[in-house]
């Protein structure tokens, strides 16, 4: 399916925890609750750009290493926009709504392979 390349690599995920699906599964039952999002959302709200370039590196990180290409991919940009100083307008929502699509791929790869 393409939307689980663009949302969820889920091939690359697993090879990345050694072949384990069943390690990979969890660790995006783990992502999906996660809560950095919010604080990512606070920080850049209180204008505190430190802790949003750590909030929004954190989230790139995971994707990253959880295979989560949009959510990446988005999140690099908004980490380049507040080293920057200058976050675009709309670029956390552009974060917000990858991060709600990737949750929602990861709940039917979870369904899948759970």
């Amino acid at each position: 399916m393409a939307d689980e390349v663009i949302y969820v690599d889920f091939g690359e995920g697993v090879k990345r925890v050694m072949n384990n699906a069943k390690l990979y599964v969890k660790l995006l039952t783990k992502f999906k609750n996660d809560t950095r999002l919010d604080d990512l959302a606070a920080a850049l709200g209180a204008a505190n750009l430190e802790q949003a370039k750590s909030e929004a590196h954190k989230i790139k990180g995971l994707a990253a290493n959880l295979s989560l290409t949009e959510l990446y991919k988005q999140s690099l940009e908004l980490e380049t926009q507040i080293k920057a100083g200058a976050v675009e307008p709309g670029q956390l929502e552009t974060v917000q709504a990858a991060f709600t699509q990737t949750v929602q791929e990861i709940e039917k790869v979870i369904a899948q392979n759970g």
